[in-house]
C-alpha cells in the first residue's frame, strides 16, 4: 500500500474510490494484468458502515473469485425475510449454493476484496482525492490533490466507484436526477438484551418505521425512521431517539445498549443518465442510489463492477473496442432502474400511514405470496438470482441469464472454472476449430450430466451461448457470431488455428 501517488503518472485503469465496488473492479483487473491504480480519498479504513447484507448472488459472484467461504463465516446466515407484519420471503427455495442472506458488516467485504486486489498487483493510494478529468481519444488526465500539493495521473480507462457524491461524475458534467425519499434515517449497531423472535424484524407502524438484523456477533443493526421528526442529517443523535421509534414500530426496543456508533442519513433515489461516457465509466452508488430496502446497493454495485472489469480488460488489451464497452450501459442501466423501482415500493409500502391500507398491504402480500411463480419472482429479484440480462430475438432462453453452478465431468464444478477469469464452454460436443480459434480466451469443460444444455458462460457468470443437447452441430453459426461478439476473436479468420 502506498500512502502517495507515484507522480509518475501512467496507468492502464484508474479506479476512483475504494469501496466494495471498486476493490472488486480493481482485483479482476489486476488478475488479467491490467495495470490498475484504486485512488481513495480516506487516508485509514473505516469501520462505520451502512451497508450490511450480500445476497445470494453476490455470494454466487464470490465464489466465483476463491472468496465466498472466507466471508460466509462472518455473519448470520437469513434464510426467511419478513417484510411486513405476515408478507415473508423464502429465500432458503433459491436455486444456488448461497439460499440466504448473509447479514455481515461492509467492512468485512471490503476487507477481502482489498486483500485480493492488492495481492493480485493492484496499486491502492490513500488520500489521494481527484479533483478533475479530461479526456481526448487516448487516454483520461486526472488532477490528483494529496497533502502535498496536486499532480496528474494518465489512465485509458476510468472508472468512478466514489458514491453518492461521486467527483468522477462532477466531472463529468453528468446530473444525477431523482428525489430524497427519506430524510434523516437513524443507523446504529448495538447490542440487545432481548434480541427479535424473528432473526431479522421490519415493520412500519404509524409515523415510525424499524428494522433490526443481527450481525452473528452479538451486534444488531438498527434502521429507525420517525415522519413526524425528520431532522437533519448533521443534528445530534443518542439512542433513546431511536430507541423509542423502534420500540413504536416493533412493539419493543430489545434492551438495546452500548452503541458503538450511531449516524443520521437521508435516501435518496437517482441514478445518472449514463454509464459511460467515452472512456470514463460510472459504477455503484456513483451511478445509482435508492432506500435501503431490501439491501441492494451494496450488491448491485459489485455486480456493476463484475459486468465491467472483463469488457475493460478486453479493451486494454485489444481484444474489444466500444460495441462491447457499450453493453455495459445497456445491460446495467436497466438493472439499476429496476432496483430503484423495487426498493422504492418496498419503502412505501413499508410507510403505508394508516390502519387500514397496512392492514390489506399485510393480506394481500401475504397471499400473493402463497403463489408459487411470484414468489420465485420476488425472491429472485430481491437476491439478484433472477436478474437477466436482455436476450437477442431468436436466441436460447437462457442466453442473458446467470447460468446455474453446473457440476463438470471429473469433478468440480462451473464456478470454480470462472475463478480464472475466462469464458468457460461446456459442451461434450465436437464444435470444429471454434473453441481452438479462441483457445487463449475461452475454456472448454464438459458437463457431468449430459443432458443438460451446452453453454458459454461469460467471466461475470452470464449465459452468452447457449444449445441444447444434440443440437450443438445445428448452432455451429450462432456460436461461432458469439465467440466474435463477446470474446472478441474472429473465428471465421482463425479458423484451424490451434
Amino acid at each position: 500500500m502506498e500512502t502517495r501517488t507515484d507522480r509518475t503518472d501512467r496507468t492502464d485503469v484508474a479506479i476512483v474510490g475504494a469501496g466494495p465496488t471498486g476493490l472488486l473492479l480493481a482485483g479482476d483487473l489486476a488478475a488479467d494484468g491490467v495495470q490498475t491504480t484504486v485512488l481513495e480519498r480516506r487516508t485509514e479504513d473505516s469501520n462505520l458502515t451502512r451497508a450490511f447484507g450480500v445476497h445470494a448472488r453476490t455470494m454466487e459472484m464470490l465464489d466465483t473469485r476463491g472468496l465466498a467461504g472466507a466471508l460466509a463465516g462472518t455473519g448470520a446466515h437469513v434464510q426467511r425475510l419478513r417484510l411486513f407484519a405476515r408478507v415473508r420471503l423464502d429465500l432458503s427455495t433459491l436455486p444456488s449454493r448461497f439460499p440466504y442472506l448473509l447479514v455481515t458488516p461492509q467492512y468485512h467485504v471490503e476487507r477481502l476484496l482489498e486483500q485480493r486486489a492488492v495481492q493480485n498487483g493492484a496499486r491502492l493510494v490513500r488520500g489521494a482525492e481527484v479533483v478533475g478529468a479530461e479526456q481526448d481519444g487516448g487516454g483520461v488526465d486526472l488532477r490528483v490533490r494529496r497533502a502535498d500539493g496536486e499532480s496528474g495521473l494518465h489512465a485509458q480507462y476510468v472508472v468512478g466507484a466514489d458514491g453518492h457524491s461521486s467527483s468522477v461524475r462532477h466531472a463529468l458534467g453528468l446530473p444525477f436526477p431523482g428525489t430524497s425519499v427519506l430524510r434523516s434515517i437513524m443507523l446504529a449497531d448495538v447490542r440487545l438484551t432481548e434480541p427479535p423472535e424473528d432473526v431479522l424484524a421490519v415493520n412500519g407502524v404509524g409515523d415510525a418505521f424499524a428494522f433490526v438484523a443481527p450481525f452473528g456477533d452479538g451486534w444488531y443493526r438498527i434502521f429507525a425512521w420517525n415522519r413526524s421528526a425528520e431532522k437533519f442529517d448533521d443534528e445530534a443523535l443518542d439512542l433513546e431517539e431511536i430507541r423509542d421509534v423502534t420500540r413504536r414500530a416493533l412493539g419493543s426496543g430489545f434492551g438495546m445498549h452500548d452503541p458503538r456508533w450511531m449516524s443520521r442519513f437521508h435516501s435518496d433515489e437517482r441514478q445518472a443518465p449514463a454509464y459511460r461516457v467515452g472512456r470514463v465509466f460510472l459504477a455503484g452508488d456513483a451511478a445509482h442510489v435508492h432506500s435501503p430496502a431490501g439491501g441492494q446497493g451494496m450488491n448491485t454495485g459489485l455486480q456493476d463492477a463484475a459486468n465491467l472489469s472483463w469488457k475493460l480488460a478486453a479493451a486494454v488489451y485489444g481484444r474489444a473496442g466500444d460495441a462491447l464497452l457499450d453493453t455495459y450501459q445497456s445491460e446495467r442501466y436497466p438493472v439499476g432502474r429496476t432496483v430503484l423501482r423495487s426498493s422504492g415500493a418496498l419503502i412505501r409500502l413499508a410507510m403505508i400511514r394508516s390502519a387500514t391500507g397496512r392492514a390489506v398491504r399485510n393480506r394481500v402480500g401475504a397471499l400473493t405470496m402463497r403463489i408459487p411463480p411470484i414468489a420465485r419472482r420476488a425472491t429472485g429479484t430481491v437476491s439478484g438470482v433472477g436478474i437477466r440480462y436482455r436476450r437477442p430475438r431468436g436466441a436460447h432462453r437462457l442466453v442473458g441469464m446467470r447460468a446455474a453452478d453446473v457440476p463438470l465431468a471429473g469433478g468440480g464444478r462451473l464456478y470454480e472454472r470462472l475463478r480464472a477469469g475466462r469464458f468457460v464452454l461446456i459442451t461434450d460436443a465436437e464444435t470444429g476449430d471454434l473453441v481452438r480459434a479462441a483457445s487463449v480466451e475461452v475454456e472448454r469443460a464438459a458437463p457431468a450430466d449430459p443432458t443438460v444444455p451446452s453453454l458459454l458462460v461469460r467471466p461475470d457468470g452470464y449465459v452468452a451461448w447457449a444449445a441444447e443437447p444434440g443440437q450443438v452441430i445445428n448452432r455451429l453459426d450462432t456460436l461461432r457470431a458469439a465467440l466474435e461478439t463477446w470474446v472478441g476473436v474472429s473465428t471465421s479468420v482463425r479458423a484451424g488455428s490451434s
